[in-house]
């Protein structure tokens, strides 16, 4: 007999999200940020930890076909909305140098970061972000790896 308890159930809806290539009806586990036209720039904190495949959640890649890597929670760490589009935008990890990834699912598709072989902190900077939301991963390149962390983010 199965019984499921709020935690499970909660468990089971993410757990079912990630299989189904799905991430948009998750809710985010720690702060949001909103950048408009008199916001281009915030901070949010949060930590790392989870088992979670990152390249799971996505199907391995991103829009430009680079290779998304790391383990996180299975619900996303954080939302940016973008009320209107900017040309350019940065999230930049403040870790005080882990090995981090970046996973970042929004309008326009899939964006991943990581620091490559070298390790320590990911940034992103990347062109053409188009207003909406985007819920963000911050991941480690080992599982269960806790690490509290600042995520810094810049629109133009």
């Amino acid at each position: 007999m199965f019984r499921c308890t709020k935690q499970g159930a909660v468990w089971a809806i993410g757990l079912s999200m990630i299989v189904s290539g799905s991430a948009t009806a998750q809710s985010n586990n720690f702060k949001s940020l909103t950048l408009d036209n008199q916001t281009n720039s915030g901070v949010m904190m949060g930590s790392t930890g989870g088992t979670t495949s990152l390249p799971a959640i996505v199907s391995n890649s991103d829009r430009q076909n680079q290779k998304c890597l790391g383990f996180g929670d299975p619900s996303p760490d954080h939302t940016l909305v973008l009320k209107r589009p900017f040309s350019s935008v940065s999230i930049r990890v403040d870790s005080g140098g882990a090995d981090t990834t970046l996973l970042i699912s929004g309008p326009g598709g899939v964006r991943c970061a990581d620091a490559g072989e070298a390790g320590g902190d990911v940034r992103l900077q990347q062109d053409q972000w188009e207003p909406g939301a985007y819920q963000i991963w911050v991941g480690t390149v080992a599982p269960n790896t806790n690490r509290d962390y600042r995520l810094i983010v810049r629109g133009n």
